[in-house]
This record gives structure tokens, C-alpha cells and sequence, in this order.
């Protein structure tokens, strides 16, 4: 769903599918030059997901390219996902409309720059 409404939306979107390592999402991301990573996660690994990630993208010199996480999240793992370098983590029963104001506000303005 979140990949339709950023497509209405205007975005090229990339859907690698679902079960991808942190090895496989990074590759995508680099090898398409994409300007944001999106990530659900629905099975609690985000404390260990996330963070593989994260070292990915700074071993490759990709720390540039935004992450977002959505799932089930703890409360309590927000700030630490954020502390990380998450920019944005959308809960269920966010609205698709959010995601997609989030991703274009946050690439205006790094094309701003």
C-alpha cells in the first residue's frame, strides 16, 4: 500500500519484496541510486535489522540515503532507532497520507541543498 501511494504520488519506487537481508536492501538502494530506503518490519528484528542496515550504508558511503522504518515498534525502540539515524519510524494506524508528506518534505529539501 505504501508503495502505490508513493507511485500515485509521483515517486519512482523500487519493491524488492518481502524476507530481504540488510545485504540485499542496501545493494538495492545503491545500485538503483535511491534517494530512500523504506523498511516494514513486522517481526519484532528491528533492533537487529535496523542497525545492520545502518553499518551498511556507512560501510558503502551511503549514510545519505534516508531510512525509514515502519512495523511494530516498541515505544521504547524509537528513540534508539532515531539515536541511530532513523529518520522516521510510521507505527500501524499511521496514515499512508503521513509517509507520503514525510518522504516528499525530506526530499525537497535535500535537493535544496
Amino acid at each position: 500500500m505504501i508503495a502505490r501511494a508513493l507511485r500515485d504520488a509521483g515517486m519512482e519506487v523500487i519493491y524488492t519484496g518481502l524476507h530481504q537481508r540488510p545485504e540485499q536492501v542496501v545493494a538495492a538502494a545503491i545500485d538503483e541510486d535511491a534517494q530512500a530506503i523504506g523498511i516494514s518490519i513486522l517481526s519484532g528484528a528491528h533492533m537487529t535489522l535496523v542497525p545492520r542496515i545502518i553499518e551498511l550504508l556507512r560501510e558503502h558511503e551511503a549514510s545519505d540515503i534516508l531510512l525509514m522504518v515502519g512495523g511494530t515498534i516498541p515505544t521504547d525502540d524509537v528513540a534508539e532507532l532515531k539515536r541511530m539515524g532513523v529518520a522516521a519510524i510510521f507505527t500501524p494506524g499511521a496514515p499512508i497520507s503521513e509517509v507520503v508528506e514525510f518522504l516528499q518534505e525530506r526530499l525537497a529539501t535535500a535537493s535544496a541543498t
